[in-house]
């Protein structure tokens, strides 16, 4: 029996084997097709540090005017050899909605939040100015909300059944992927857009079984999709 078992654990291991060693072979041809294509710095006397720039994301601030919630965002990045970018983007988040139309509550938070992240432009000539990119970021906030529901006779016992919640202590971390363009305008100045896709990776509502805006993340029912329009400038 002993035999018999070995025969078989052997039988079993060999595809096992042959199908890492395929996985291995693959990936190294992979690393290999990409270090030739755009991931490979094109040889050129461009240098390989290009410098800063700095960003303002208007769509937040024009959500922030026009609704009751939004965020103010800038962001500082490197330019190296026109190909990666790593990035930090900082905002303030704030909302403010008072007495809800269908549950009556009313919601305020105003609190920093960070993303920290990489774009990689992917255009085979990379030093137009012209930018087409995908990257990533990691993003977390720290915030407190203050909650409200006004006071309202339960419908069976009659007794008051309002509530509240001052200063209740939130967290969330999330990851972003996202794809845009940045286009020359004149000079250093630069206009673009960003798609973003975010990942809610972990978080602590507090009191609350779900906050309604988180600072950066947007309504939690409505905010896996986000977007930015970006003014840019060179330094």
């Amino acid at each position: 029996m002993k035999g018999k078992t070995s025969i078989f654990s052997l039988a079993a291991i060999m595809p096992l084997r042959r199908a890492l060693l395929m996985f291995v072979f693959s990936l190294m041809f992979v690393n290999t097709s990409l270090a030739q294509g755009f991931l490979k710095f094109e040889r050129d006397s461009v240098p390989f540090f290009r410098g800063f720039a700095v960003s303002f994301d208007m769509a937040g601030a024009a959500q922030m005017l026009l609704s009751d919630y939004g965020q103010l965002e800038g962001s500082l990045r490197i330019n190296l050899h026109d190909q990666y970018f790593p990035i930090v983007e900082i905002g303030l988040g704030k909302a403010s909605h008072d007495k809800d139309e269908v549950t009556g509550i009313t919601y305020h938070t105003t609190a920093p939040y960070f993303r920290l992240g990489a774009d990689v432009n992917v255009m085979k000539n990379k030093h137009t100015g012209n930018r087409v990119f995908v990257g990533v970021r990691y993003a977390c906030t720290y915030y407190t909300i203050d909650l409200d529901r006004q006071n309202f006779p339960d419908p069976v016992w009659q007794w008051d059944t309002g509530f509240g919640v001052r200063d209740e202590k939130c967290n969330q971390h999330w990851a972003e992927f996202l794809m845009g363009i940045d286009a020359k305008v004149a000079g250093p100045l630069h206009l673009g857009w960003s798609v973003r896709y975010r990942k809610r990776l972990a978080h602590d509502d507090g009191v609350t079984e779900k906050t309604w805006y988180v600072p950066g993340y947007g309504i939690q029912e409505s905010a896996r999709l986000g977007y930015t329009f970006n003014l840019t400038i060179d330094i």
